[in-house]
């Protein structure tokens, strides 16, 4: 079977080290750009989040999610705090949106979304386990902010690669019958 077939999501907290060296991750990335792109935009870009930066991320995560929710639980703070923490390479990846005669804003983050896939698949691909997560930090201005991200980008995901402890097994996919069609006029 080919990654595509075999494709699945293993859970960030069952990633861990290794994790892709400096030849492998570029050789990710450079799988995971070749992507549509409607005008040659490149209508995104890649944050990576290694070593220390997962910890420091965790904490503005923590800290965050208290100002969002002064009664926020312990358990909940803790769980933002160390959510960067086990894969040893996040990958941020950020649409750039600009206003284009020829190309809806919606191409271009569907075209930054495939990045996120693409990369999954490149990571599986070079045998790394990988998990696309999105969550409240995906859509907050503060976390826009604090990794920099400026007028017209917008944070499509984070995507967590690294050695997978376990892989999750197969689960029930769609069926193709259920979710296709021809058309007739």
């Amino acid at each position: 079977m080919s990654v595509p077939e075999q494709r699945r999501s293993v859970p960030s907290r069952q990633l861990g080290e290794p994790g892709p060296d400096p030849a492998q991750l570029y050789a990710i990335l450079g799988d995971a750009l070749r992507v549509p792109d409607h005008g040659r935009l490149a209508p995104f870009r890649i944050l990576a989040i290694q070593g220390d930066s997962r910890v420091r991320l965790g904490e503005f995560f923590a800290k965050r999610a208290l100002e969002r929710d002064p009664e926020a639980p312990a358990a909940v703070l803790e769980k933002e705090r160390g959510k960067f923490s086990f894969a040893p390479q996040v990958l941020v990846v950020i649409a750039r949106t600009a206003e284009h005669p020829k190309v809806p804003k919606i191409e271009q983050i569907l075209s930054a979304g495939c990045v996120a896939f693409g990369l999954l698949q490149a990571a599986q691909r070079h045998g790394f386990g990988a998990q696309w997560l999105t969550g409240w930090g995906a859509y907050d201005e503060a976390v826009a902010a604090h990794l920099g991200l400026g007028e017209g980008e917008s944070i499509i995901g984070f995507v967590h690669i690294g050695t997978a402890a376990m892989w999750p097994p197969e689960r029930q996919r769609p069926a193709i019958e259920d979710h296709f069609s021809v058309w007739n006029g």
